[in-house]
């Protein structure tokens, strides 16, 4: 391979700014020529004037990188030559890997692709996507031949949205190339700003397959502790109980039951099983994790309509939902459970209001035609599903319509002695 087409000071692209994109590019920024793209306008111009409503990002950081500009424009692109794409990766309705965020971005950056330049993929995939649904679509719309004019990396993001102290510096990046020369080249790129270091795995699908089995073996582990919910549930033990008592052992593992949402463990593991039965296996134990943690919104949901029709009808209930993002001190609602609940409530008669500081309103509002509240009153059931700090302040007593009403505590966060029954 000629070596000349390895640029050494790259101008980087990030394609997609969201929760992954837009650390990275801050990151990158602060040494090297860095394009930010997204296609939202509305988020371009927030990122302009140092507004990140991810929060990932505070005006200050965003500032700091000052070789970094922001646009929406893929011709702004044609002078970069490392191009990393952070787009999401979901599932349909079917439970389908769905790959057209990707492969799209995949095609625009093929457009304005130029011998010597390299794509790196951040975003979560099967083993093979990268060389076997992306490369083809690159070859195709470039012109340019897969490690001849044009190489790939893949470096699995590890961004864990609302950690303020595990951010993208401090966790361990692993990252692959297409040839042995370009591996290195991506390696030693990343090592410039991770500063726990990287680790070069063998090859892309070896990345790849490693991201895949990182968040599958959570979700696995999660099950295992909501199956014991269930079961524990149905004997009248406190679940967290039972925990406490056996983590007493040294090797016992510090699982908690709990929803299971966002965009990588309730996800993720839909890729390795499709990938998997596409090549004649059918998985067992990942597929019935998944099973087991889908469930969880309705068991929750069925536990609360318990607890109140002890005292009086839940169609003639008010209950308080205490957050809707997916995880706790961040505003991301992608793929939050929390809104089962909030349906599977409502389709029994309950009144449902739901409050959270965090979330983004008006998306709540045009992806779930849910209207938060921002006055709180007094109301028959308190369902807290997501373990905001803010939360540690609020006046359970006054909240309670009266002495009976319950309060549901989903993540074991509140004072045991306020709470009439916890996941």
């Amino acid at each position: 391979m000629d070596k000349s087409l390895i640029n050494w000071n790259p101008n980087i692209a990030i394609i997609g700014l969201g929760y992954v994109g837009l650390p990275l590019a801050v990151e990158f920024g602060k040494q090297y020529k860095v394009m930010g793209f997204d296609t939202n306008a509305t988020r371009i111009e927030s990122l302009k004037n140092g507004d990140d409503v991810t929060l990932q990002s505070n005006t200050a950081e965003i500032k700091a990188a000052e070789n970094l500009v922001f646009t929406t424009s893929i011709e702004d692109l044609v002078d970069c030559t490392v191009f990393i794409i952070t787009v999401p990766t979901p599932v349909d309705a079917n439970k389908q890997p769905d790959l057209s965020p990707l492969l799209t971005a995949t095609r625009a950056i093929a457009g304005i692709l130029k011998k010597g330049d390299i794509v790196i993929y951040e975003s979560t995939v099967y083993p093979g996507c990268t060389e076997e649904d992306c490369v083809p679509v690159l070859e195709k719309y470039s012109e340019l031949i897969f490690n001849k004019d044009f190489f790939c990396g893949y470096s699995p993001e590890r961004i864990n949205p609302g950690d303020k102290v595990n951010t993208l510096t401090k966790i361990k990046k692993i990252t692959a190339g297409s040839t042995l020369e370009i591996a290195e080249q991506v390696d030693a790129l990343y090592n410039t700003i991770i500063e726990a270091g990287t680790y070069k795995a063998p090859s892309i699908k070896v990345a790849e397959a490693a991201k895949s089995i990182e968040n599958a073996q959570r979700d696995i582990n999660i099950s295992f502790v909501n199956e014991l919910a269930l079961i524990f549930d149905k004997m009248g033990i406190d679940t967290h109980d039972v925990l406490n008592a056996a983590a007493t052992k040294w090797n016992f593992l510090p699982f908690k039951p709990g929803l299971v949402g966002g965009h990588c463990i309730g996800v993720d593991p839909y890729y390795l099983a499709y990938k998997a039965e596409s090549l004649g296996y059918h998985p067992q134990v990942i597929l019935s994790g998944r099973n087991v943690n889908d469930q969880m919104s309705s068991f929750v949901a069925d536990k609360i309509v318990e607890l109140v029709t002890k005292h009086k009808p839940i169609s003639e209930a008010s209950v308080l939902v205490l957050g809707v993002t997916f995880k706790e001190n961040c505003p991301d609602i992608r793929n939050s459970k929390v809104f089962d609940i909030i349906s599977a409530l409502q389709k029994q008669g309950a009144q449902v209001e739901a409050f959270d500081p965090f979330a983004n309103a008006v998306e709540v509002l045009e992806k779930h035609q849910i209207k938060l509240i921002t006055a709180l009153k007094s109301y028959d059931a308190i369902v807290l599903t997501v373990a905001h700090d803010f939360y540690k302040s609020l006046d359970y007593s006054k909240l309670k319509s009266s002495a009976t009403a319950v309060i549901y505590d989903t993540k074991a966060f509140l004072d045991k002695k306020i709470v009439t029954a916890r996941l």
